[in-house]
């Protein structure tokens, strides 16, 4: 569907793919646009809903500037996912040993790699690909390391591994019964480190130049300063090694799995896409910085994955290339409600009714992610059929979450 609701309250419109706004969210996204660094419009995908620094669901285009906390602090999150040659006949019955294997493979929640199987391992080559650049940035601002001293050695240690939250790793069926990988995760606890730093600094830099500004999260670094080109530096870092993350992860994943299952390969083009990014492109004939908070790039014919909640479908859509989301679309169904009021409206009786013949967690200690707390996938997705056409639909079999 095309833009639903328009808002005209700032310096710049907001154009909204949806009706479903919570109020929060519109003035959020109103102070974006009172902006005097945004171009055009701000537009706000079928997902939206108020976030913490700046709304998710929200394509903010802006010149020679970027705003540390629009891209927020999980920076490079994202999906990855690959087809396998598998079909739902070779599933067994009874999926608990599967996803034993994966959570033995990958570490969820607050655990991570043991340094002394990482140390002088292919896990360790691979980290060394970014080391350089890390030493980099961590030389310039010596701040990163007061704030974790430890990242240091936990960075390697954490590349492959899950985190918690509204990460996950999924074993999914689509419409032709062929079987899935799909898995969500980000910069882990560095990329944290490298958000809040510079979220901070930021604010700092703006106090300094008195510069007033509707919320203190929107404020920003100008092209050709110093702090503009460190963060870019530490964004280009952070969105990489949250890509290695996933990749990393997904060959751990298809380890596990083939400890269980029938000889298989991937089959067709495996799909790894940011949705917490900033990224240089073109449009309406400008160069920009495109920030997207809980969005994906969906021009024409590109491949993405849109997840539902633990207990609903998810898709692998095409994209449209749709001049007014600026090349976007949703990067999920969207909460609904807080975690914390998702965990006073529910309990785990509710989630286990809810994740019914999904082989996963059914404990209190997820009850926030339970599929009620997000807003309808499909709902979602019919409000996005400007910026995207479905190329599969997929129902999860497994779901691992921290």
């Amino acid at each position: 569907m095309p833009v639903q609701l328009t808002l005209n309250k700032g310096r710049v419109p907001v154009k909204v793919f949806t009706k479903d706004i919570e109020h929060d969210a519109m003035q959020q996204l109103i102070n974006v646009a009172q902006l005097p660094i945004v171009f055009g419009h701000v537009a706000a995908m079928p997902d939206v809903h108020h976030g913490i620094g700046a709304t998710v669901g929200s394509v903010i285009a802006t010149k020679q500037a970027i705003i540390p906390a629009a891209v927020g602090v999980d920076i490079g999150c994202g999906m990855n996912a690959v087809r396998l040659t598998l079909t739902a006949a070779d599933l067994p019955d009874n999926l608990a040993k599967i996803r034993s294997e994966i959570e033995r493979a990958v570490p969820v929640g607050f655990n991570q790699h043991e340094s002394d199987k990482v140390h002088g391992s292919a896990h360790a080559r691979q980290a060394r690909t970014l080391s350089d650049r890390l030493d980099s940035v961590v030389k310039k601002h010596g701040g990163i390391m007061k704030m974790q001293r430890q990242f240091a050695r936990t960075w390697i240690c954490q590349l492959g591994s899950l985190g918690g939250g509204n990460h996950f790793i999924e074993l999914c069926v689509d419409e032709a019964q062929r079987v899935w990988v799909m898995l969500h995760s980000g910069s882990r606890g560095i990329g944290n480190v490298f958000g809040r730093y510079f979220i901070e600094a930021a604010r700092k830099d703006m106090r300094r130049h008195q510069v007033n500004l509707p919320d203190r999260d929107l404020s920003y670094f100008s092209e050709g300063s110093d702090l503009f080109d460190d963060y870019v530096e530490a964004v280009d870092w952070a969105q990489d090694y949250a890509l290695l993350n996933r990749t990393m992860m997904m060959k751990l994943v298809l380890d596990a799995l083939a400890k269980h299952l029938p000889p298989f390969r991937t089959d067709g083009e495996a799909i790894n896409c940011h949705h917490n990014y900033v990224a240089i492109e073109q449009h309406f004939g400008e160069k920009l910085f495109i920030t997207r908070k809980g969005a994906i790039s969906a021009r024409d014919g590109q491949l993405g994955i849109i997840p539902g909640s633990m207990g609903a479908r998810s898709y692998i859509v095409r994209g449209k290339g749709n001049a007014e989301s600026f090349c976007s679309c949703s990067h999920g169904a969207g909460r609904r409600m807080s975690r914390t009021e998702a965990k006073r409206r529910f309990n785990r009786f509710d989630l286990a009714k809810q994740t019914e013949g999904v082989e996963c967690r059914k404990d209190g200690g997820v009850v926030d992610e339970i599929p009620a707390a997000y807003k309808n996938i499909d709902e979602v997705m019919a409000n996005q059929t400007d910026l995207v056409e479905v190329a599969h639909t997929l129902k999860q079999v497994i779901c691992i979450k921290g």
